[in-house]
């Protein structure tokens, strides 16, 4: 038995691991965010973030790709959380705006896998 399938049939397990990631997913970008302000003055700039998240082919391709692939993952997100009916989802809405989309994402996850075991309960 190899560990996803460990993780496949212990869904308290799978949904611990997403929260882990959300927690990450705030911390190392928060991190980042605060070297930035550090380095570039505490008065967020927000067109110098943009302007150095595109400053060379490296950076531009890994921003374009979030921000298509998070645009996506979002449309499902609120998709989802409205078929599941998944409650405190406002959470995850200003977590991507205001901390990271790595910390929604992985936090919608948790929500979801945590939902989807209240409802096999019913």
């Amino acid at each position: 038995m190899n560990s996803l399938s460990l993780l496949k049939n212990n869904k308290y397990k799978l949904s611990y691991l997403y929260l882990f990631l959300a927690i990450l997913g705030a911390i190392l970008p928060m991190i980042s965010n605060f070297h930035f302000a550090y380095e570039y003055g505490i008065a967020f700039d927000i067109k110098k973030f943009i302007q150095l998240a595109n400053d060379n082919p490296a950076a531009e391709s890994i921003s374009r790709d979030l921000l298509i692939s998070a645009s996506a993952v979002f449309i499902w997100i609120v998709n989802e959380s409205k078929k599941l009916e998944i409650k405190n989802m406002w959470i995850v809405y200003a977590g991507t705006f205001l901390i990271a989309f790595a910390f929604s994402a992985p936090l919608f996850l948790f929500l979801r896998e945590r939902r989807l075991i209240e409802l096999e309960k019913d």
